[in-house]
């Protein structure tokens, strides 16, 4: 029973044998993985800022927009002139794309989740009505 108790604490997502939570906790959970996705962004896009500035030497603005543009995907502004940049700027967009492609799954994953509970549902309540009729 208390390995039961110590799952069901530590679980992200409510198990498929329980009922779906109501819409209101549901856009909870959605706003909370959001948030949670925004920081991921905010520290990539502040060791970007923090690396194009000191390692690339550009001012506090180009470095906010080439390392938003780069985070966002749509790649460099400015090509950096010496080769420690150049290997910052390699790198960084490497860890830009991780990162981005992270946060989507976290912003993905409660509704991807939802989804996949409400199908399990659908199946197992026809399941039941199929041995409540035999």
């Amino acid at each position: 029973m208390a390995q039961q108790l110590s799952k069901k604490r530590f679980a992200l997502f409510e198990h498929r044998t329980e009922p779906m939570l109501p819409k209101w906790q549901y856009y909870h959970r959605i706003v909370r993985y959001l948030g949670l996705s925004v920081g991921f962004l905010t520290i990539g896009l502040l060791i970007g800022i923090v690396g194009y500035r000191y390692i690339v030497g550009i001012s506090w603005i180009d470095a906010f927009l080439n390392a938003s543009m780069l985070l966002g995907g749509m790649g460099p502004v400015n090509t950096p002139a010496t080769n420690a940049g150049k290997i910052f700027a390699g790198c960084y967009a490497l860890f830009s794309g991780i990162i981005f492609l992270i946060a989507a799954g976290i912003i993905f994953a409660p509704i991807f989740h939802r989804f996949l509970h409400h199908f399990h549902l659908d199946v197992a309540d026809a399941d039941t009505s199929k041995n409540e009729g035999a």
